[in-house]
Formats: C-alpha cells, structure tokens, sequence
C-alpha cells in the first residue's frame, strides 16, 4: 500500500471513530424543574383566582408527559384532563392552543386536528427557552380559553428570569 492510501486509509478511520464516539454521548436537554412547575401552577391560580375563575393547572415536561398538576376547589372533573389536552397541545406544536386552533380553522389545515391528544381551543401555553419549547402549562375552567390563556402567562411569568 502506497503511503498516500495509508493516510488516506488512517484519516477514514480517525473520522469513523469521532462519529462513533460522538453518536455514544449522551443527549443535553433543557426541562422543566419541579420548582418550575410549581411556581408556574401558583401563579396560575393566583392570576385565575383574583379573576374568579376556579381552575385546573398541568405542566408537562419536554416529552410532553404530566410532570405536575393541580385540582382547584371547586372545578369541575373534566379540567385535569383537558388542561393536559391543552399543554401537550402546546407541547406538541410549540406554540399556544389558540394559535393552534386560529392555524387549524383554516380547512387546509383542519387535518391537524386528528393527533391524537391534542385540542384546539385557548388555554395552553409552551414554556420556552429562547425558540426551544421545554415543556407547556395547560389551564382548565376558567369561561372561555382566552381567559384560561392569560392565567397561564401569569404563570409562566413567575419563572421568567429562569427562562432567559
């Protein structure tokens, strides 16, 4: 083998070896805390409650999977399922439940609809850091998703300097 096929041949080998090695390391993802959540679902409620409506509160992390939840007094059963609805919505799509509801009233995108566990109406938010979606908070209970929307701002506000 000439010395040029050797090089040639050694310098394939180095490359094979950092794809390798480099396929191996271990993902680095941003999620949600569980001091995250819970100071997101406190500012929910506080926000919700001074506006009197009584709602449920879930945050899911950046799989999208219940990471923390609560029931307010008073609400009504379905709202824990459907604030879960609404966060993995946002979740999923990265960005509000509205927006995705506004994005799929459009008979063009209407099919977007059909994935399974999502929603579209008011009242899911995405948690992010810069562009990356981390996880969302979705709310429950409050007349309208609008409404539902702004208390889950109130939340995310709480954590704000956390999410720079």
């Amino acid at each position: 083998m000439t010395l040029r096929r050797q090089v040639v041949a050694a310098a394939v080998l180095a490359i094979a070896s950092i794809a390798s090695a480099s396929a191996q390391t271990p993902l680095t993802e941003r999620n949600v805390s569980m001091k995250m959540a819970q100071a997101i679902i406190d500012g929910t409620i506080e926000q919700c409650t001074k506006d009197g409506y009584k709602v449920s509160v879930v945050i899911v992390d950046n799989a999208g999977v219940v990471h923390a939840s609560q029931r307010g007094d008073g609400t009504n059963p379905h709202t824990m399922e459907f604030a879960r609805m609404k966060a993995y919505t946002a979740r999923t799509r990265g960005q509000t439940s509205l927006e995705f509801m506004k994005l799929t009233d459009n008979p063009a995108n209407a099919y977007l609809r059909q994935i399974p566990g999502t929603v579209a109406v008011g009242g899911g938010v995405p948690i992010k850091i810069g562009n990356a979606t981390i996880g969302a908070v979705g709310v429950s209970g409050a007349p309208g998703g609008e409404k539902d929307e702004v208390c889950a701002n109130a939340g995310i506000a709480r954590v704000a300097d956390l999410l720079k």
